[in-house]
């Protein structure tokens, strides 16, 4: 049975994606990441040693926030990590059983490969062309639920992206002949899943969507067309684009949620009601 400072596997699996979810550490040891160098969707890595100086750096923002520590199998690491949070205020709580208990439940884990340097602030940075629709909003949210929720994005003039990238290490996204981006008829957003390892029923679902709006094929789902006008509405809306950003990231929240909990639901009017 889960303990009160334990959260299940199955438990925190609903979280992730939302936004909701905790803030993950991941404490594992370098001898035992090497053997499995993958990441939780958004984990943040961790020495165990180091809490005081997380909680001295990050005080403010765990509290508002509850944190889920990790090691390899959720024993003496993480319950120690989480005890040291504890004592300092923070929510945390431990992943019972830990990285092993997740992969073995056949869960999305990210490659450390694929996952672009980070700065001096720990942040992920990403460049793109100005003036975001549908690619380069979901990407955004992607990466922000499940990689690096606190990802830096660029929006500038389109001919400056490759010198922009390489003049403040930024990977470039959504931009042609990159590795992040178009193949064959799939958008970028297709592309990330694949590249993340984050397949599942409901981002699968959602790549549909987004890969119909983007590339103008509603025919692949009918949702397309309300996803499409939502995105030129946000673009009309907002003349900053990070302003614009921030916005759709609750448009893709909603778009989530409901390919993963309400596909099934339906609403008419008048209301059915029961027959005498």
């Amino acid at each position: 049975m889960t303990s009160p400072v334990q959260i299940s596997v199955k438990q925190l699996s609903r979280l992730i994606g939302t936004p909701n979810a905790p803030v993950l550490l991941d404490v594992r040891i370098e001898e035992d990441f090497a053997l499995d160098p993958q990441w939780l969707p958004a984990a943040i890595h961790c020495p165990f040693s180091e809490m005081d100086s997380l909680l001295d750096s990050m005080g403010p923002s765990l509290n508002e926030r509850k944190v889920v520590v990790y090691c390899q199998k959720g024993l003496k690491l993480s319950e120690g990590a989480a005890a040291v949070l504890r004592a300092g205020g923070v929510k945390a709580e431990v992943l019972e059983g830990g990285h092993f208990a997740w992969r073995d439940a056949g869960l999305p884990l990210v490659p450390d490969s694929k996952i672009p340097t980070r700065n001096a602030k720990g942040q992920t940075v990403w460049v793109t062309r100005i003036r975001p629709k549908i690619d380069r909003i979901a990407c955004p949210w992607l990466i922000r639920r499940f990689i690096d929720a606190n990802a830096q994005f660029l929006f500038v003039a389109s001919s400056a992206v490759e010198a922009v990238g390489q003049k403040f290490n930024a990977t470039p996204f959504d931009m042609e002949d990159g590795f992040w981006s178009h193949r064959g008829d799939r958008c970028t957003f297709d592309t990330m899943i694949e590249e993340f390892n984050l397949s599942s029923d409901a981002l699968n679902r959602m790549a549909t969507i987004v890969r119909a709006a983007d590339t103008n094929r509603h025919d692949l789902a009918p949702e397309a067309a309300g996803l499409l006008a939502t995105s030129l509405g946000l673009s009309r809306m907002y003349s900053d684009d990070l302003e614009q950003l921030e916005a759709g990231m609750l448009i893709y929240d909603a778009l989530y949620r409901w390919c993963r909990d309400a596909v099934d639901e339906g609403h008419d009017w008048p209301a059915t009601t029961s027959k005498s």
